[in-house]
């Protein structure tokens, strides 16, 4: 689950001297350029941000901090969203900085923005924070393939990417992941155990790189058993996508298993199903993903598994931290939180009569 960049990953962050050197003037004029003094010529201003963007030199307010004692900082780029995911893991990590007692710092981004991040990172170290969380759960590339869009911005510090391919280079990248295809694997494995055939998906919208983990998990399940891989549902998250959904599954007699990759998807779809006379989980059974608060007071209370977003923001900060106050130690190893199935009254044995000593 955890993905590591130890020491040597990178070279070292170019400095003023550096700069310098390439521009063909002293540090002093480079210190004149970057303080907007005086007596210095557009032309030689010009040579000088010319190199510093070349050499992907900043002015490093953290490294002048440090002179005093570090800033203590931690800044956070996050989607800027009230989802149940994201939001309740960006608490779980404004809870575990505060804990540490540095203080936290937090630049939203916008959904559909492929420089969001470039930008929150750019404002984030112009902070001289010490260390940088990126909570992103999007793919802005565009292109689906799970491998993101490369942010061109240098990054000094270390950072801790939550969920997502590290976006850009750093001296130390840590992972804090929340497992969430070994979750989704867990809850397929649930339905299946239960002796259904096989398992339909009620997916989560392909640019978040949680809705493919969760598909992924499901489909692992799936082949590991050599059961029937039905055509994958795409909703939006929303209780409105999954009611949708299900008004198109409910016309599917062989459906006797859904697993939606969110609660409120799974909530919706529950609904239609219910509005088509199909019943949860006489006829189809039904599992979530978060366990959200609602989740255990709907009609059927709803299976579903709990992410654990405070234990892998404590782990992932305590982690952050140590790179931060130790530059030149080993990364400390992520934990593994435990998987936390919430077993309710929305899933169950298929319907009476129906063979499931086949493989489709």
């Amino acid at each position: 689950m955890a993905r590591e960049t130890g020491r040597g990953g990178t070279s070292a962050a170019p400095r003023s001297m550096d700069v310098a050197r390439l521009a063909g003037v002293s540090q002093k004029t480079v210190s004149r350029v970057f303080n907007n003094e005086a007596y210095v010529s557009a032309e030689v201003r010009g040579r000088v941000l010319a190199a510093a963007a070349e050499l992907g030199y900043r002015r490093n307010n953290a490294a002048r901090a440090l002179a005093s004692g570090r800033t203590r900082s931690i800044g956070v780029v996050t989607l800027g969203t009230a989802l149940y995911g994201p939001a309740s893991l960006l608490m779980g990590v404004e809870r575990a900085v505060r804990d540490t007692g540095y203080a936290l710092r937090v630049v939203n981004t916008v959904e559909g923005d492929p420089t969001g991040i470039a930008g929150a990172v750019d404002s984030l170290l112009d902070q001289g924070v010490d260390g940088i969380v990126i909570s992103e759960p999007i793919d802005e590339s565009g292109d689906g393939d799970g491998a993101g869009s490369e942010v061109s911005v240098h990054v000094d510090v270390p950072v801790l990417v939550c969920g997502a391919p590290p976006p850009f280079a750093a001296p130390k990248v840590l992972a804090a992941g929340v497992g969430a295809d070994q979750l989704a694997r867990t809850v397929t494995e649930h339905l299946l155990g239960l002796g259904h055939l096989t398992v339909h998906h009620l997916a989560g919208p392909q640019r978040w790189y949680a809705a493919r983990d969760r598909s992924a998990g499901w489909r692992a399940a799936l082949a590991a058993q050599d059961r029937r891989e039905p055509p994958l549902v795409e909703g939006d998250w929303s209780a409105a996508s999954g009611y949708a959904a299900g008004r198109e599954l409910a016309c599917d007699p062989d459906v006797t298993a859904v697993f939606a990759a969110n609660d409120d998807m799974a909530i919706g779809l529950i609904r239609a199903l219910t509005e088509a006379g199909r019943r949860v989980p006489d006829d189809v059974s039904v599992v979530g993903f978060d366990d959200t608060p609602v989740a255990a007071y709907v009609t059927p209370p709803l299976t579903t598994v709990r992410q654990p977003f405070d234990a892998v923001a404590q782990d992932g900060i305590k982690r952050l931290v140590h790179a931060i106050e130790n530059p030149r130690a080993d990364p400390l190893a992520a934990s593994e939180p435990p998987v936390d199935l919430i077993v309710r009254a929305s899933t169950a044995p298929p319907p009476a009569g129906r063979d499931t000593s086949a493989h489709h």
